[in-house]
């Protein structure tokens, strides 16, 4: 499997457990909704130090995370998700 597939299903996974919807976690990640649904689709290699960046944020977001960055490239099968796209609600 390649390391974008593992981040792929990684950010899935953490998207999916904090239940949020890609704008909001894109947000929290620092990055670009477009950016994370490439990311997410396997569409686009992502450089070490977004990773590393993605693992801090996510750290700020969730202080008892304390991930790092290996935990979003590593594969974990447990980390595969089957779930429908979550919306923010509109006000």
């Amino acid at each position: 499997m390649k390391l974008c597939e593992s981040l792929a299903i990684n950010l899935k996974y953490f998207r999916m457990k904090y239940h949020l919807s890609q704008e909001k976690f894109a947000e929290i990640l620092g990055t670009t909704l477009s950016y994370l649904n490439q990311i997410e689709n396997s569409k686009i290699d992502v450089k070490c130090s977004t990773i590393d960046k993605f693992a801090c944020n996510i750290n700020k977001f969730d202080k008892k995370a304390k991930l790092k960055s290996e935990d979003l490239v590593i594969y974990n099968k447990s980390h595969i998700t089957h779930f429908s796209r979550i919306d923010e609600k509109k006000k």
